[in-house]
């Protein structure tokens, strides 16, 4: 059986962590098929968005499936892998334009966690739980956690969390900024699709300019100086037929018809 699920219809790409017996645990292939799965999405300009989820119940992922690994591979040999793009091949990616919106219904834990951190929408369920607990097991969250959380939060409010491998649940993961609707279990995948659909009616072209404008421009650049760079995509939405299309449709007052270019 396949690790994940992955399909693409009118202009969604949903993957689905397909080991629910495990918790969605992921193991070396299955880790291998996110990678390619990532790298397919890149290359498929009809994608303008990406949900992101696990298959069951009780968790969206548990992180590394430690059982499938065994205990002969050291921290520092597990460290020294190549993982394009952090855990999950999202946790730390900085080469996809898309948004992509993580569904979370239960346990996000570890390597699950961080890719949460990789994502830039979150949904969750009232019941889903959060954390970093690497170093409850002697290991320590370098695949996205430590650099990417001590950057989406307040320093203290991440080091509380990174120093203690505290859980949290999905409502204080709301408060301090990490989620960005806690829903009911029975109403996720309805809110999950509201989101959806408000990406998409949005210029896909202009999203992928302010994602790349976000992600690749330093944190700490002045306003001024960050709003001189060009970046690719930027230049790209301008000159699009899409951005005429968006006025166009303004003036007629109909909705735009997106092209993607």
């Amino acid at each position: 059986m396949s690790g994940i699920l992955f399909e693409v219809k009118d202009h969604i790409a949903r993957i689905t962590i397909n080991r629910p017996q495990v918790l969605n645990a992921i193991d070396p292939g299955t880790e291998q098929e996110l990678f390619r799965t990532w790298e397919e999405i890149e290359r498929n300009r009809e994608v303008r968005v990406v949900v992101l989820r696990g298959a069951g119940e009780r968790a969206f992922c548990v992180g590394a499936d430690m059982s499938s690994q065994g205990v002969e591979r050291t921290g520092l040999e597990y460290w020294a892998l190549e993982r394009p793009g952090g855990f999950g091949g999202i946790a730390m990616r900085r080469t996809l334009k898309v948004p992509v919106i993580a569904a979370v219904n239960g346990y996000a834990l570890g390597g699950g966690m961080e890719m949460v951190l990789g994502c830039d929408i979150v949904v969750a369920a009232e019941e889903a739980v959060f954390g970093l607990p690497e170093p409850l097991v002697g290991r320590i969250p370098l695949d996205g956690g430590v650099y990417q959380l001590t950057r989406q939060l307040p320093l203290k409010q991440a080091m509380g969390l990174l120093l203690t491998a505290k859980k949290f649940p999905a409502v204080e993961g709301y408060r301090l900024g990490l989620v960005n609707e806690v829903v009911p279990r029975a109403g996720l995948d309805n809110a999950v699709e509201q989101w959806v659909q408000s990406i998409l009616a949005c210029a896909p072209l202009s999203l992928q300019a302010i994602k790349e404008m976000v992600q690749r421009t330093p944190s700490g650049l002045p306003a001024e100086e960050a709003n001189r760079l060009r970046w690719p995509a930027l230049v790209e939405a301008l000159q699009s037929e899409d951005a005429q299309e968006g006025v166009k449709a303004f003036q007629e007052k109909r909705r735009p018809v997106w092209k993607g270019y």
